[in-house]
């Protein structure tokens, strides 16, 4: 299994600690045996924090890198919320990230058609950890990578509930706040076509898009999805939020009544939200507290999988570093936390 698993006395470095209060950081758990998933089913938390710091399938997508740089500020910020009476660190357990050093080497001068083969090795490596995680009985909570983890992330949780016998089928529904529909041809894997490989590998069932853009949707991808009428719905952000005729509410409300009937993945796009630096960072989109809000409702009305925040950039080539990213994926991840019902299916 390619995984960096992470210490307790490394968590206890990035945990900022002051007389009178407890952060999370000072209560998460951590894995100390070789045996992971023995340790992992042992483990009374119920979420599992995991990062994948790469943007292969980003590039392989032509776009820009840096969503491999998510993960730690992201990390930082979550291990330094407050506990208490809102939010309980024990209920988390920091396993580490995905291991793909080696392949983001490999990927500084490859071509198009490298990195798409690339990408499918990131594929093998998130689908096993994933399936570990939630065969346990636990909710991953993934963060950082391209839009392409999507397919890693729908495989990887479908196969670990048939593993331990939560579904008959190895197949889940998805929700995803986005500005694009990531349901592209099968060309090649990058972070356009996560979606539609799930879907036509056959681990993806309901597929509910909420905030679309109109802007930037290929015909031939809108024409893809018409085909798809009963198992793909989708709202676009015009409709929400220019022309008004759906609520927002009303619009991921609408998505959730159509992947209520069984577990259902939730992802959430960095580039759909109005200003963060992401590989298609975008100055027209929800807003941060809409983006929490979309987190909420869905942790609470759904039967989460898991949850999956992508894309991500907080260092790009032409910016600075921008710190504000790591501490809103840090809410986000706490308001998924907070909300989320316990298991009813």
């Amino acid at each position: 299994m390619h995984l960096k698993i992470y210490e307790h006395s490394y968590i206890q470095k990035l945990t900022r600690k002051r007389a009178g209060e407890t952060k999370l950081g000072e209560q998460v758990e951590t894995i100390s045996s070789k045996d992971i998933e023995q340790t992992l089913k042992n483990s009374k938390a119920r979420f599992v924090l995991l990062g994948i710091p790469e943007d292969i399938g980003v590039r392989a997508n032509f776009g820009r890198g840096g969503a491999h740089t998510a993960w730690q500020p992201a990390l930082s910020n979550i291990l330094n919320i407050q506990s208490n009476e809102f939010i309980d660190g024990s209920e988390l357990l920091v396993l580490g990230h995905i291991e793909v050093d080696d392949l983001m080497e490999t990927s500084e001068k490859a071509g198009v058609e490298k990195l798409r083969s690339l990408v499918e090795e990131v594929d093998q490596r998130v689908v096993e950890v994933i399936q570990t995680i939630v065969a346990s009985g636990k909710i991953p909570i993934v963060i950082g990578g391209g839009h392409n983890n999507s397919f890693g992330n729908i495989k990887g949780a479908a196969l670990g509930l048939q593993a331990s016998g939560k579904i008959k089928h190895a197949k889940i529904n998805c929700i995803n706040s986005d500005a694009h529909t990531d349901f592209r041809s099968l060309e090649g894997r990058h972070s356009g076509n996560g979606f539609s490989y799930a879907y036509s590998e056959g681990f993806l069932k309901n597929y509910a898009i909420v905030g679309l853009h109109e802007n930037y949707n290929a015909q031939a991808v809108l024409d893809e999805v018409k085909k798809h009428i009963h198992t793909i719905n989708y709202t676009f952000f015009e409709d929400i939020f220019v022309h008004e005729e759906i609520g927002f509410k009303q619009a991921v409300m609408q998505a959730i009544t159509f992947t209520d009937d069984t577990y259902c993945g939730i992802e959430l796009d960095m580039d759909t939200v109005q200003n963060i630096p992401s590989s298609a960072k975008t100055s027209s989109g929800i807003s941060a507290n809409q983006a929490r809000q979309y987190i909420s409702w869905c942790a609470k009305n759904t039967t989460p999988a898991y949850l999956h925040i992508a894309e991500a950039a907080p260092v790009l080539s032409h910016i600075k570093t921008d710190n504000k990213t790591g501490k809103l994926i840090a809410y986000l991840v706490s308001d998924f936390i907070k909300n989320c019902k316990k298991e009813a299916l």
